[in-house]
């Protein structure tokens, strides 16, 4: 019988300094930054231990009973071979419980040491509720939490300088930081705290926006008994993910002095940059654009996943000439060299055999996505070379047609809002004619922000595509796409 995971049995396995403070520790954390951590802490000079606060009511019992230390395995398709990778994670040193133990929290934040906070408490987790206040133990969101703790330090180390925190969340939402230091002020101004906190707050504390990437599925329920043979113990945290990362960090460059990503042996897909927006458009219009694309077309062949996306004989070059032929040439303010690599990795995630990745669940709030991730990528085409692209209008018809709700008498699991569901459904019900929808659903400014009926051509090519998607030509109309 294998024996559990424990620190005990891994004395390399040190536990370094505190310097990390971390809110959640959940898969992604895990598999994501508190990998990076651990790779620094073995090549480079990082030597920094992570202290990591449960946000949320409740323990880390199977955490704590290993000692911190878990596994990660990590696999994907790299330069066309298929790689999985183990590597044992001893970057967390301790957990600490606010909702338990609050006056070990505050401790938390007098230690010296600590230079970083890490947080990903998921996209709702970065929220303001003026019903926190400043001597709850703990207060309920996130920022409160933060802004309790930063101000402990303050009035610890006097206002020092040296003793901000760079501050690198990982939340989901457009410029996290940003909106997690404005609301660390606000905290500061509801709890009537002295002007000189929100002073250093402002000027010693580096607030960093990012962008993360990785999938990190968890706990590999089939293949745990046949890797825990390989691995010789038992992990009950082991975290699957993909081998492909990337982290984007919205930074001067001195931030490398600090957070050596550019140190290690093996490149980290981690950069330190004066502006991430130019990152987010590669991702919003290549990464999720291809997405975006492809589920609709994906589940009216009867695709389930995007990996047998990937496999069909039609769908699968339609998305790949969509990306290289139409989305990378309307994206104009990043060299095309970046995007086409930013690309071949996409497709090589998209290829890999062990991530199931359901269309439906992409499907959700598709409305709102196609205006974000699609319709930039079309006008932009359009405006660079005086028309309009083919593949990416099929791809907009084919969400018109999804957005009916039914195919071939089955009715569809659509995850949206149900106005606009209802509002599709409303449009197809009275038309006399796909024309006649397609001029209603792009002469929708609500919608699209914008009346896109005006857009010359569109109505016509876009209900030529929703004829021949009725008439049930949709494979070969992705072919003839590409003639």
């Amino acid at each position: 019988m294998l024996k559990q995971l424990d620190r005990g049995d891994y004395p390399d396995k040190k536990r370094f300094p505190e310097r990390i403070v971390q809110f959640g520790g959940g898969n992604f954390l895990r598999g994501f930054a508190d990998w990076v951590v651990d790779v620094l802490n073995d090549e480079t000079d990082f030597a920094s231990g992570v202290a990591l606060v449960k946000a949320t009511p409740g323990d880390y019992a199977d955490l704590d009973a290993q000692g911190c230390l878990y596994t990660t395995y990590l696999l994907g398709i790299q330069d066309g071979e298929f790689v999985e990778q183990t590597r044992l994670i001893g970057a967390v040193n301790r957990t600490i419980y606010p909702y338990q133990d609050f006056a070990a929290y505050l401790a938390l934040a007098r230690q010296p040491e600590i230079r970083f906070v890490f947080s990903n408490t998921t996209e709702s987790g970065i929220v303001f509720s003026a019903d926190d206040a400043f001597d709850d133990q703990p207060p309920s969101c996130f920022p409160a939490k933060l802004t309790r703790f930063l101000y402990e330090r303050y009035r610890h180390f006097e206002g020092a300088a040296d003793k901000g925190c760079i501050i690198i969340p990982t939340e989901l939402i457009v410029d996290n930081a940003t909106r997690l230091r404005d609301i660390t002020l606000d905290y500061a101004t509801l709890w009537r705290l002295e002007a000189g906190f929100a002073d250093w707050i402002a000027r010693h504390n580096l607030f960093c926006n990012t962008l993360v990437d990785r999938i990190v599925s968890g706990f590999p329920q089939a293949k745990a008994a046949e890797l825990f043979e390989r691995l010789g113990y038992e992990d009950r945290l082991l975290t699957m993910g993909e081998l492909y990362h990337s982290w984007i960090i919205e930074a001067p460059p001195r931030l490398l002095d600090e957070f050596p990503v550019d140190k290690t042996r093996a490149p980290l897909n981690v950069k330190v940059v004066d502006d991430a927006a130019p990152y987010r458009t590669i991702k919003v219009r290549l990464l999720n654009g291809a997405h975006t694309s492809m589920v609709p077309l994906g589940i009216l062949l009867g695709i389930e996943s995007v990996r047998e996306a990937m496999e069909h004989a039609a769908l699968a070059p339609f998305i790949r000439d969509l990306i290289y032929q139409e989305v990378i040439p309307s994206v104009t303010d990043v060299p095309r060299p970046e995007l086409e690599n930013f690309a071949r990795d996409a497709f090589d995630r998209f290829r890999n055999p062990h991530i199931h990745h359901r269309l439906l669940t992409i499907a959700l709030n598709s409305s709102t996505k196609v205006k974000e991730r699609i319709l930039p990528s079309l006008l932009g085409y359009l405006e660079l070379r005086g028309e309009l692209p083919p593949r990416l209008i099929i791809a907009l018809a084919a969400f018109i047609r999804l957005y009916r709700g039914q195919w071939r008498g089955e009715e569809l699991a659509l995850n949206d809002d149900p106005e606009a569901l209802a509002w599709f459904s409303e449009q197809w019900d009275k038309a006399s004619s796909t024309l006649a929808l397609s001029r209603a659903v792009l002469g929708n400014a609500a919608l699209w922000e914008q009346d896109l009926s005006a857009v010359p051509g569109l109505v016509e090519r876009v209900s030529e595509a929703l004829d021949a998607i009725e008439q049930g030509k949709l494979s070969g109309l992705l072919r003839q796409a590409g003639a």
